[in-house]
């Protein structure tokens, strides 16, 4: 009987493109006229946004927004001031080759900021902003999923992957009005404005997505002036309900939208009696939407012939797997400062986590996270002048998962909830994060699958002599496949012949391995 090959095609992942690229920030301004002189300067603040991204061919060209936020005071008295510019910027990446139906990732981050008062007029500032870019295609690969004759033996594995992916993405812009509260004082200047966009509900309508979400915005704002200068903190929340078009969107798909903020400016609205009272927000989000249709195919692992010699072709292939998602929580506790050191009074205190890492435990059922957090603080010192420093702490959690995850590849993302922080009464300051954590585990980053199987029948394989059971001493954990490959037999006589029900021994032992034609 000649051997009859059944194949089937897998989508495999194909990474194109992976690289950085790095932006230098230059800034040259001078202070227009209704501007105080500058007298000590505050903070800088240079975020990094993508605008907008396109492939076209072998070229990924993209747009580069950084806004540039400074703050300073002027000689009369501690009022802040603030300046508020931007730079961008269109770059192109070179991919190597086509990338149709791609899926991109462009992360930006700020390396560096540096800045000056070259006089009381003028402003320099020099910086870096890197972008890492990851371009992922797709390319057919054939499997061998089943074969028959020539005494053909299979090991074959059930392996889920994407079968069809879909993706979309749309702006959109949300403005609203807040009015100060009767407690609260006059709008002199914005010190800081932070745009966080929570997770989306999402729900499928007629072949159609609708996401629901919000966006958190926090800000901090000085009212008053000179030594009767105060800083206030500020936060509502943007709500929206859009609708996204995917074409060939249906039930089969699992869906996921992320929400980004592309920009959220704040301006000053006269209120009815002409005073600074109202805070005018426009946000703009990026809503990604991604789609996958899964699938199961039995692939082929390895085969052999327990009676003619056999010629296995086996390639690594990246079939885009399905993650599972997990959602931890992450407490950190830090120590900022003591004695003389410790603010004369704290206005508002936040933290950013940066350089996020991830990667399994050595027991295969757990994660563990490190990177950096940033503690950010609004604050007056014991001279009476306005300070924003920024404190660095590393730290290093360990996530128990409870499911077995060794030789998986991982993948963390982490967002602060809420920032806290108290002075002790020896006067210590400590200050607390809370922290979400969404892991994404896929269970394999390669697939070793078989390609194609040939047989020659002509070379009869040759046995050491003329007997139909063989003895042989197993050891704990080893594969029943490996001990029938060796003695071209069937997994399926040595499971029967010693009554075993798992494809690896449980213990140590004499085994019977029966010898078939």
């Amino acid at each position: 009987m000649e051997l009859k090959l059944t194949k089937e095609t897998v989508p495999a992942a194909e990474m194109i493109y992976d690289g950085l690229q790095e932006q230098p920030i230059e800034l040259d301004y001078i202070l227009p006229d209704y501007c105080p002189d500058i007298f000590r300067l505050i903070r800088c603040e240079a975020v990094p946004v993508i605008t907008e991204w396109a492939v076209s061919g072998d070229k990924l060209t993209y747009g580069l927004r950084c806004d540039i936020h400074i703050l300073y005071c002027g000689e009369e008295g501690c009022t802040v001031q603030a300046v508020e510019q931007q730079r961008s910027f269109t770059r192109t990446a070179e991919l190597g080759k086509s990338a149709d139906n791609a899926e991109v990732r462009i992360v930006a981050k700020t390396d560096h900021v540096n800045f000056r008062a070259v006089n009381k007029r003028r402003l320099d500032l020099r910086g870096a902003v890197s972008v890492k870019i990851s371009v992922a295609g797709e390319q057919q690969q054939e499997v061998v999923s089943d074969a028959e004759g020539m005494n053909i033996q299979l090991k074959k594995t059930p392996v889920r992957y994407a079968a069809q992916r879909l993706t979309a993405a749309k702006n959109v812009r949300i403005e609203e009005e807040i009015e100060l509260t009767a407690a609260q004082p006059d709008i002199t200047s914005v010190i800081n404005c932070r745009c966080r966009a929570s997770d989306c509900e999402i729900k499928l309508i007629s072949g159609k997505l609708l996401a629901k979400g919000e966006a958190e915005v926090e800000l901090l704002y000085a009212g008053g002036s000179g030594e009767n200068m105060t800083v206030e903190p500020v936060s509502f929340s943007l709500g929206y309900s859009q609708i996204i078009d995917v074409d060939g969107l249906d039930d089969g798909f699992d869906c996921t939208v992320a929400a980004e903020v592309v920009s959220c400016d704040i301006s000053l609205t006269g209120g009815r009696d002409g005073d600074n009272r109202v805070l005018r927000c426009e946000a703009e989000l990026r809503l990604c939407c991604k789609a996958v249709r899964t699938a199961t195919a039995m692939i082929t692992e390895d085969a052999f012939s327990t009676i003619y010699a056999c010629n296995v072709e086996i390639s690594e292939i990246k079939a885009e797997q399905i993650p599972a998602v997990y959602d931890e929580s992450i407490r950190h506790t830090a120590r900022l400062a003591d004695g003389d050191s410790v603010p004369q009074n704290i206005y508002a205190m936040w933290s950013e986590p940066k350089n996020i890492n991830a990667h399994i435990a050595e027991d295969g059922r757990s994660v563990v996270i490190s990177g950096m957090l940033v503690y950010s603080m609004a604050a007056r010192d014991n001279t009476g002048n306005m300070v924003m420093p920024d404190r660095e702490e590393a730290f290093e959690e360990t996530l128990g998962i409870h499911d077995d995850i060794s030789g998986a590849e991982v993948s963390a993302e982490v967002r602060v909830r809420e920032t806290s922080y108290d002075i002790s009464a020896e006067g210590v300051l400590n200050a607390k994060a809370d922290m979400a954590v969404k892991l994404y585990v896929y269970s394999s980053d390669s697939i070793r699958a078989v390609t194609d199987i040939s047989v020659d029948d002509t070379a009869r394989k040759e046995r050491d002599g003329d007997y139909a059971i063989k003895l042989y001493f197993g050891t704990e954990n080893e594969s029943v496949w490996d001990i029938a490959k060796r003695y071209s037999t069937s997994v399926s006589a040595v499971m029967d012949e010693n009554e075993l029900t798992g494809e690896r021994l449980e213990s140590g032992g004499m085994l019977l391995i029966p010898i078939v034609s």
